[in-house]
């Protein structure tokens, strides 16, 4: 017996091509050289907007990995397995280069065009973005290493997964085990400790609290040699094939990333490989660090762009009190402002992942160093308020495991925390300020090429450059720290705006970020373009 019609219910957003309906990010792969990935994207796109794909991240997300520390026998195995879903997601990613195309590949653009795939898969599904960047991030230290360089560049450069552990696998993931009980970000205060058993190796026993895809068949692993902290690399196997031995005590049951399993793990005297020089590790790790943190912004804008597309399509199918949603003025606005913060922080993101290029200039170099810290900060902080707004757009839906975005809200703090969280972001860019004085230089001369082209833009300028100068003369600058990187980030972003954003969206960036504070989304001020803006969601 039917008790009534089902109606005025957006229906399925599936089989959409991502890559064509994300204007921001065709215009910014084209913008940044990677025209040539054009239809290599579309056909990303169209993957992870599939209804096969979108049912295969639901999957890997409710049916969360497990631990297995022994086999039936009793023999200790220590393995996390995975829902067939999740292979089937990370297989795809892998056979698209969303780990290592840009080394494999390094003609100008690749940055780009990495990123962008890298940002269409975590889209949609984004636990196992963290493995495919570990991996992407480890290959220019593994690579200044030619003993390591012979043995592991093919496997990183490969486009083929094979889940499980076993010797002779073509490819391989690499994961990072940096922190500990008792430090966490003060990694050298870690107590792990390796100690030399000849010929570059040494045998590590201690612990880490945090290890993320702990079936990757790798690791770089920072623990105290005779000569202070190191960095060493800890395979899962052998050269035997038999089992190195790491002890996965537990998995974390965590907010969000769930799909991918982080473990807490022991090391009992397993063997490691010495990666640079004895007390050198955080020098040898920093670009792996660098560039997991442009990573970290990738996938918090990745989940914007999932949640401003999910909230434009319900609003743009669903009426109430006599109007479509999307053409009642209120939700326009909300629409448009989401949409900004997707703009602005996709503009900034495509040029730093082009500043990462082989080809890329000394002052791109530079420049990298501080905006990547600067917009990591901004980016991953922006992310958890832009995800609950989105969620209110489809009302009690929103909240439900039936949609997307439910999965999305818990999933966008974890990115903040990642490869650094807000303090020690912030510090880290005084620490650039402090010692590397190009890094500015680089910057300043980035944001000073639209100088001219709008006066609030101008203004906002100079009153960066004031802050700047003040705190370095502040003997004490770490309580302004955030003011001053909120400052950055805002004017990085308009400058890439304004260079080459449509008016709408430039003027209104500016007029509601800097014109009027960053506050709550959707009270944009008058004069905003919202219908134009929200048209781009």
């Amino acid at each position: 017996m039917s008790t009534h019609s089902v109606f005025n219910q957006a229906p399925p957003r599936v089989d959409i091509d991502e890559y064509g309906a994300n204007i921001a990010l065709t215009e910014a792969v084209r913008l940044h050289g990677a025209e040539w990935a054009d239809e290599a994207l579309r056909g990303i796109g169209r993957r992870v907007g599939s209804a096969g794909f979108q049912d295969d991240a639901r999957r890997a997300n409710r049916n969360e990995p497990v631990l297995r520390t022994h086999d039936r026998w009793g023999e200790r195995i220590d393995e996390v397995e995975y829902d067939p879903a999740y292979h089937r997601v990370i297989g795809a990613a892998v056979a698209d280069g969303a780990h290592t195309a840009a080394f494999a590949d390094p003609r100008p653009g690749a940055g780009a065009a990495r990123a962008a795939t890298f940002m269409l898969y975590a889209q949609v599904e984004p636990g196992h973005a963290c493995p495919v960047s570990m991996t992407h991030s480890a290959v220019p230290v593994i690579a200044a290493h030619p003993r390591l360089a012979e043995e592991w560049m093919p496997r990183l450069l490969s486009r083929s997964y094979e889940p499980g552990l076993r010797l002779g696998k073509p490819g391989a993931l690499f994961g990072m085990a940096m922190t500990e009980k008792q430090g966490g970000s003060d990694v050298r205060a870690n107590t792990t400790s390796a100690v030399p058993q000849g010929d570059g190796r040494y045998a590590l026993t201690g612990h880490k609290w945090f290890c993320s895809a702990p079936m990757s068949d790798a690791f770089l692993v920072l623990a105290q040699a005779p000569g202070g902290l190191s960095c060493f690399l800890l395979p899962r196997l052998l050269d035997d094939g038999t089992r190195n031995r790491l002890r996965f005590q537990r998995l974390k049951d965590k907010l969000g990333n769930r799909s991918n399993a982080s473990s807490e793990v022991e090391y009992e005297q397993a063997e490691a490989t010495l990666v640079g020089e004895e007390g050198r590790g955080v020098r040898t790790i920093i670009d792996m660090v660098t560039r997991t943190r442009l990573d970290s912004m990738l996938g918090s804008l990745a989940g914007m762009r999932q949640g401003v597309a999910e909230a434009a399509w319900h609003v743009r199918h669903r009426s109430a009190f006599g109007r479509t949603l999307i053409d009642q003025p209120a939700m326009t606005a909300v629409i448009a402002d989401l949409q900004l913060e997707v703009e602005a922080g996709t503009a900034v993101a495509m040029r730093l992942a082009r500043a990462y290029d082989d080809d890329a200039s000394a002052q791109d170099r530079a420049f990298r160093r501080l905006a990547t810290a600067v917009m990591k900060y901004w980016v991953c902080k922006r992310a958890p308020g832009h995800a609950a707004e989105a969620l209110e757009c489809l009302g009690g839906n929103g909240i439900t495991t039936d949609w997307p975005l439910e999965m999305r809200y818990r999933e966008q703090p974890v990115m903040a925390i990642w490869e650094g969280s807000g303090n020690v972001i912030a510090l880290d860019v005084l620490r650039a300020l402090a010692r590397e004085p190009e890094s500015l230089e680089a910057f300043d001369a980035e944001v000073s090429a639209v100088r001219g082209v709008d006066s609030r833009f101008d203004a906002h300028l100079d009153r960066t450059r004031r802050l700047v100068a003040e705190m370095a003369a502040d003997p004490m600058p770490d309580a302004s720290a955030r003011r001053l990187v909120e400052a950055l980030a805002l004017t990085l972003s308009a400058a890439q705006l304004l260079r080459a954003a449509p008016a709408a969206v430039a003027d209104g960036f500016i007029a509601a970020r800097i014109d009027e504070g960053s506050g709550l989304f959707g009270a944009l001020p008058r004069g905003v373009d919202s219908a134009a803006i929200a048209a781009r969601a």
